[in-house]
């Protein structure tokens, strides 16, 4: 992969913050304040909802689920942890307003200086990228994380588009490989309504990632080059509702996580499949997607694999309520929360144990 030649010679993983401790009275949940994209209005020209991730913490400190004290606060990706996937040139491109403008399909953007376009749209997207890294870490230290934020999964080491300027869910896994002793096989469980040609392209050779990915085959990408890094590929069609599309999240999940013994999930939980979605034309309903994330978190329990969900797209003022209501209720199941881990392995020998055996249309914009 192209992106590869720009990263050569690295002999030993760079200094880093964003592994950093994190007190055990911290629950894995990453966030900040700048994940929020709020910029002279300029943001509600992209039908995506900005200011979403703000909005689950309000919900989930209003069901005094977290307080501003219990969540870990994520840090920005430094230029030196995007260089671990992206290229120095790419990272240099997004320096031209011109390309942000396109990557986000913000038009307006082209005629800002740079510098304001860093600090008010790239910044919180690499505060984001480096939610989804600590997340990743945290998931193996506790069994499960959630970054409020992040699942860029359009952005690849050399390219991004549809909203996806860093490849969080790539540079998640790479640091993981690089840095945690025991952590060599990943899954990616991608459930946005969109194709994932970002994580896809990067680990297109990469033997070690094992790629499901469920998607409305109609929409962007549509990036066939892609396609062939999915080792399980789930295509549905227009309007698919809840009972086909549960059944299928099930059977296709559990059959990813039979197919490998893998040390780290990362569950891409796009809300786009909600009904009425301007982009994902899906008909999903909040209560189904609320079931949706218990089967794959339910999954990743029972064989003990850490799980990481990130909450990529979702086009609408009401995914936000959706995104907490699920969460609250992974904690009402029992899957989340600091009773979820207590007696639970993450260790890739639980791991291999217990996985023997078992074998819209029209729209000129594209998508997280």
């Amino acid at each position: 992969m192209s992106h590869k030649e720009d990263n050569e010679g690295k002999r030993s993983p760079h200094v880093t913050d964003l592994y950093a401790s994190v007190p055990q009275t911290c629950l894995p949940i990453v966030y900040h304040p700048d994940y929020n994209i709020t910029f002279m209005g300029l943001e509600k020209l992209h039908p995506f909802d900005a200011g979403k991730w703000g909005k689950v913490i309000h919900f989930l400190k209003e069901e005094q689920f977290i307080t501003d004290g219990n969540i870990v606060e994520a840090r920005e990706a430094t230029e030196e942890d995007l260089l671990v996937v992206h290229t120095k040139r790419y990272i240099n491109r997004l320096k031209w307003s011109l390309v942000v403008a396109t990557i986000t399909e913000i038009p307006p953007l082209l005629f800002l200086p740079n510098f304001l376009v860093q600090r008010k749209v790239l910044r919180p997207l690499r505060t984001q990228t480096g939610g989804t890294i600590m997340a990743g870490k945290l998931a193996v230290d506790r069994g499960w994380a959630i970054n409020v934020g992040g699942g860029f999964h359009h952005c690849s080491g050399d390219r991004g588009g549809g909203f996806c300027a860093y490849a969080d869910i790539t540079l998640t896994i790479k640091f993981l490989f690089e840095r945690v002793e025991g952590i060599s096989r990943a899954t990616i469980i991608d459930l946005d309504a969109h194709q994932g040609n970002g994580h896809e392209r990067d680990f297109l050779d990469d033997r070690r990632v094992f790629i499901m990915d469920m998607y409305n085959r109609y929409i962007y990408p549509g990036d066939g080059y892609a396609k062939r890094a999915i080792k399980r590929k789930v295509e549905l069609d227009w309007g698919t509702e809840d009972s086909e599309y549960l059944q299928k999240v099930e059977l296709h999940s559990e059959g990813a996580l039979n197919e490998i013994r893998s040390d780290i999930i990362v569950y891409n939980a796009g809300t786009d499949i909600l009904d009425g979605d301007p982009l994902g034309g899906l008909s999903i309903s909040p209560q189904g997607i609320v079931k949706r994330d218990e089967i794959v978190f339910r999954a990743a329990k029972r064989r003990g694999i850490p799980i990481l969900m990130v909450t990529s797209g979702g086009y609408q003022k009401k995914t936000a309520r959706i995104i907490a209501d699920s969460i609250l209720n992974l904690h009402r199941q029992g899957l989340i929360g600091a009773e979820a881990v207590e007696g639970e392995g993450s260790s890739s020998s639980l791991v291999t144990h217990m996985m023997r055996g078992s074998g819209s249309a029209g729209s000129t914009f594209t998508a997280v």
